[in-house]
């Protein structure tokens, strides 16, 4: 099994794997209300202290496991009896307060919030207090701090409220499905809706791939994950789940470069259209850009479309690091040619599921994609194959000066000199996560990645261009 980088990522696996290895054998019908006990029985002091709250709430990640609330159209779901351990929002004085004779903090409390103690330290009442962090600035010995939620803190574009039960809540009409609120929660209250159970119903319905074949569309950010084995054994293991055959999504990205490019050249400013995270942000904050978007399809889509022109019966399965490719799928054009996306998590749940021993398995090389579709996987990347698209096309007179954002911060201040006429660059390339794709939230583990990780997989590609692999590569 992978090592995960913290217990919340590990729970929601342990989940993940036994709902793929009951669906897998076929007991999931009649399993599936026994999950919590089995994973967590009476002698388990592991999750919560409450053994009984553990289970509650494993039950609600099994419900997510298996597509989770249907009448909510995010795929992310807070659920909320986790979220009830996270102290609320607010200041509040440390021990840092040394009980001072200026009491600077109540001269600028607006709100008669402070009080004091009979050895003279401050406190805080909450039923006055209107955070509006007066007091913190004021103290000499920066002793009132602010708490704020990992949650609301993680989600850069406001999306994260609160109800009134003082439980996290999205805004879906600001939620952009980035995931960051998933992988930061430290009581791991928030989660991603899961489809695995649809990809084994695929595999399963089709005969061996006879009635209809089911591809794998792999993300190029793959090339980070997996540490422990070979590439070419990872995609050896996706072959063995039942797939028909394994394609590079920078098969995808080679597509959209090419076709990106020309889009540039002919209108002269362009935003980039990979990344769903972004592209929502810009359709919900950023009206007045939507028409700036690129009109091309993501890799995953491109790549997909152009199988299911050749395969109309076939199902195709995205696989990556990213949450939003599932909103993508669900919300967008995109889901006329994806059938299902999943994140690397639920593959390795897959795996497990199966027992394979990757290490063990022969090696199966890809060959699908150019060196700059590969990079698109890390920030930067889009940029340099846009740049060599012009290149490759005979359109070296236009002078590409991009705007490279790395995050979703970025972006939003991108967008923002855009909005106001100040922006000195032709193309935004918007990445949501801080790294681009190897930053995902859907990653096995979440460590700084050199994006030489990336550079390294994609001069496995050899001295393939962008037009040798849009013209001449055949995907059957």
């Amino acid at each position: 099994m992978v090592k995960f980088d913290s217990k919340v990522q590990m729970y929601k696996f342990f989940v993940l794997r036994e709902v793929a290895r009951l669906a897998y054998e076929g007991k999931l019908a009649d399993e599936i209300d026994n999950i919590p006990a089995r994973l967590f029985p009476d002698d388990n002091t592991q999750g919560f202290v409450d053994i009984y709250k553990t289970r509650e709430i494993a039950k609600m990640r099994v419900k997510l496991a298996t597509g989770g609330d249907i009448s909510n159209e995010n795929v992310v779901e807070v659920m909320e009896l986790a979220c009830d351990e996270c102290p609320l929002e607010g200041y509040e004085v440390t021990n840092a307060c040394r009980g001072c004779l200026a009491h600077r903090c109540e001269e600028n409390c607006k709100f008669g919030a402070i009080s004091f103690d009979k050895d003279g330290r401050a406190h805080i009442d909450p039923t006055k207090c209107k955070s509006c962090g007066a007091c913190s600035k004021a103290c000499p010995y920066s002793a009132i701090r602010q708490n704020i939620r990992p949650c609301r803190s993680a989600c850069k574009v406001g999306a994260m409220g609160f109800n009134d039960r003082k439980a996290a809540q999205i805004d879906n009409n600001k939620c952009i499905a980035c995931g960051a609120c998933v992988y930061q929660c430290p009581f791991g209250a928030i989660m991603d809706k899961s489809y695995m159970l649809n990809v084994i119903d695929y595999i399963k319905n089709s005969d061996n791939n006879k009635k209809y074949k089911v591809y794998a569309v792999v993300a190029p950010a793959i090339s980070s994950q997996f540490s422990e084995v070979k590439l070419a054994q990872v995609i050896t293991g996706i072959k063995k789940l039942g797939f028909y055959k394994v394609i590079e999504a920078a098969f995808g990205a080679d597509i959209v470069a090419e076709k990106e490019t020309e889009e540039l050249v002919e209108k002269g400013f362009l935003t980039s259209s990979c990344c769903p995270a972004f592209v929502k942000f810009i359709k919900t904050n950023y009206p007045d850009i939507v028409k700036d978007i690129s009109s091309n399809p993501s890799p995953m889509a491109a790549v997909a479309e152009y199988i299911k022109q050749k395969e109309p019966t076939s199902k195709i399965v995205f696989i990556g690091p990213c949450i939003a490719k599932k909103m993508e799928v669900k919300d967008t054009k995109s889901g006329e040619f994806i059938d299902v996306a999943l994140t690397f998590e639920e593959l390795e749940a897959m795996f497990d599921a199966n027992n394979f021993d990757l290490s063990s398995f022969e090696e199966t090389k890809l060959d699908d994609a150019s060196y700059f579709g590969r990079i698109f996987a890390r920030s930067g990347g889009l940029a340099e194959a846009v740049k060599e698209g012009l290149i490759e096309t005979g359109n070296t007179k236009f002078e590409l000066k991009p705007e490279i954002c790395n995050g979703i911060e970025q972006c939003n201040l991108a967008l923002l000199k855009k909005n106001k006429g100040i922006l000195d660059a032709n193309f935004i390339e918007g990445m949501a996560c801080v790294g681009g794709c190897i930053g995902g939230p859907g990653c096995l583990n979440h460590e700084l990645r050199d994006k030489t990780e990336v550079d390294k997989y994609g001069k496995d590609a050899g001295e393939k261009k962008i037009l040798d692999v849009t013209k001449n590569t055949k995907v059957s």
